[in-house]
């Protein structure tokens, strides 16, 4: 038995660099997730192909762990900076994007969104109990990662 949580995200920040170093941090992904909270293990698979491996939530054999694939892509010159997903990768599917706008020479207005799909082994009772859990976690991750490329200027 599985469940399939959904999940989507919009957020928009000012950041305090240049168009230039932001955008160049963000299309650094291994230097970008390092800002994001709960990453396990972050392994390259080559031609910009990453799998991500969030830490454990629960206790023993009562804790899910997400795993997912995307191919990133970076156009500087366009600002925008999108994943889309690899199959066949963990359980969990997720693309979005990263738009970005100077804002001045020391600020950058940056519209992140994703889509997110996250397959657990759980009971379909659980769907309503745990779906509200996960998305609230999925948030918060998100936020804090928000914070932190703030606090990377």
């Amino acid at each position: 038995m599985a469940i399939t949580v959904s999940i989507e995200l919009n957020r928009e920040i000012d950041i305090p660099g240049s168009y230039d170093e932001v955008f160049d941090l963000l299309a650094d992904i291994p230097r970008s997730a390092s800002h994001f909270p709960k990453v396990h293990k972050l392994v390259d698979l080559g031609d910009n192909v990453y799998r991500w491996e969030m830490e454990k939530i629960g206790v023993d054999k009562h804790s899910i762990q997400s795993v997912y694939a995307s191919k990133y892509r970076a156009d500087r010159e366009a600002g925008k900076i999108t994943w889309d997903p690899v199959k066949g990768e963990g359980n969990g599917v997720v693309q979005g994007s990263w738009k970005l706008t100077a804002k001045g020479d020391k600020t950058t207005h940056a519209k992140f969104q994703t889509k997110a799909e996250l397959t657990l082994p759980l009971p379909s009772l659980l769907k309503l109990a745990i779906s509200p859990v996960i998305k609230h976690e999925f948030n918060s991750l998100v936020d804090t990662y928000m914070a932190n490329l703030k606090k990377a200027f």
